[in-house]
């Protein structure tokens, strides 16, 4: 049912056609109102969130408290991927600035649909591989 947007969500992009009909029948349609929280940033994440529409601002507070804008994302904006790997605490606050959809993939699932498919684990780790590798570039300057 979800098919069509997880193959074009850029993480999922290396998995085949039944693979993304695998974590397709995970997602979970959601909708929330403008002003409404997806995540908050310090709670434990419980899945990735997939935009479908409206528009959501990401924040981030400072150890010394100041926001800070991450800025804002529509349609296509993948959010909270990182909760899908680890059970480490939300590094941002997502809010909806309209009434926004969004889809999300519980972690509980996504782990359930690893152990189904395997090979998605290795896919997705070759992706994330190569976005760590473009931002320490962005960052230093050259490979590291």
């Amino acid at each position: 049912m979800y098919e069509d947007v997880i193959a074009q969500v850029p993480l999922f992009s290396d998995l085949s056609h039944r693979e993304q009909q695998v974590l397709a029948a995970n997602c979970r349609e959601r909708e929330y109102p403008a002003g409404a929280t997806l995540l908050r940033q310090g709670e434990t994440g419980v899945g990735l969130f997939v935009i479908t529409s409206g528009t959501v601002r990401v924040t981030q507070q400072s150890p010394a408290g100041e926001m800070r804008d991450l800025g804002t994302f529509e349609r296509g904006a993948v959010l909270g991927e990182m909760s899908l790997l680890d059970d480490l605490p939300r590094t941002a606050t997502v809010t909806a600035l309209e009434p926004t959809r969004a889809l999300v993939i519980p972690v509980w699932d996504f782990r359930a649909a690893l152990r189904e498919a395997p090979e998605i684990a290795i896919k997705l780790l070759a992706v994330m591989s190569r976005r760590l590798r473009a931002h320490e570039l962005n960052e230093t300057g050259g490979p590291r």
